[in-house]
């Protein structure tokens, strides 16, 4: 009774190791060895498109005499800068405080130390705006509710992975093109691709510079043109000749 015991454990374990072990063999198959000539080639791919979101930097400056009159003057400005960006139809998630300052304004003399003539306070916040087509008609409801500083436009993509995807086709494309170039002068024909990296990609955001002050709202609506912008990604590819 022992020995069958025995026998039927060592079966059991038998019977458990051999689909380990075939999965160990699948997992650690050879590549197939290299019989041509291995040529490493590395390509860039580059997409345009049309921004859809649009990031701007802007808020309040005041000035008084003393801290807490510039800081309370800030406030009540600032609150009516932010309710026009909501009516605007920008979301809260899409609103975020980015600067808040108090400083001494301080006239220098001659030979004498200065003087603190004044404060300033500031409050900026940083805003996405998704509906670009609407980004002069958000920057002029901010300036009509007592805005008057914009710091600057960004333009880029809500999902950047769609243009970055399509660089990356058009980088291991090119990188195809040049490789047959080389192996027709070779009198050789490409056989199969060997290795592929990814040398890394940008899709960096496109500044619309508007470092001003803005007192008024009654002049034109503000233009603003988001262009396009340029992602581009890049691969080194290892390709076997035949």
């Amino acid at each position: 009774m022992k020995r069958l015991r025995l026998a039927v454990a060592f079966a059991v374990m038998v019977g458990l190791a051999a689909p380990q072990a075939s999965l160990a063999q699948q997992a650690q198959m050879p590549m197939p060895p290299i019989q041509g000539t291995l040529l490493s080639m590395s390509a860039e791919g580059k997409v345009e498109g049309r921004p859809d979101m649009a990031t701007i930097n802007l808020g309040v400056q005041t000035e008084a005499q003393t801290a807490q009159a510039a800081v309370q003057a800030n406030a009540q400005r600032m609150t009516a800068l932010l309710a026009a960006l909501r009516r605007a139809g920008i979301a809260e998630r899409d609103i975020q405080t980015s600067n808040v300052s108090v400083n001494p304004q301080q006239q220098y003399r001659e030979n004498r130390p200065p003087i603190v003539t004044g404060y300033q306070a500031n409050n900026t916040v940083t805003a996405k705006i998704r509906a670009i087509d609407t980004v002069g008609r958000v920057i002029d409801a901010t300036v009509a509710a007592g805005g008057n500083t914009v710091n600057g436009v960004y333009f880029s993509y809500q999902n950047p992975d769609a243009q970055m995807d399509a660089a990356r086709r058009n980088a291991i494309q090119e990188a195809r093109r040049r490789a047959e170039i080389y192996a027709s002068a070779l009198n050789m024909h490409v056989a199969r691709v060997v290795a592929v990296q990814e040398g890394g990609g940008y899709s960096p955001p496109v500044p619309m510079m508007m470092a001003r002050g803005l007192a008024s709202a009654d002049a034109a609506p503000t233009p603003v043109e988001p262009g396009q912008i340029e992602t581009t990604a890049t691969v080194s590819v290892t390709f076997e000749l035949r």
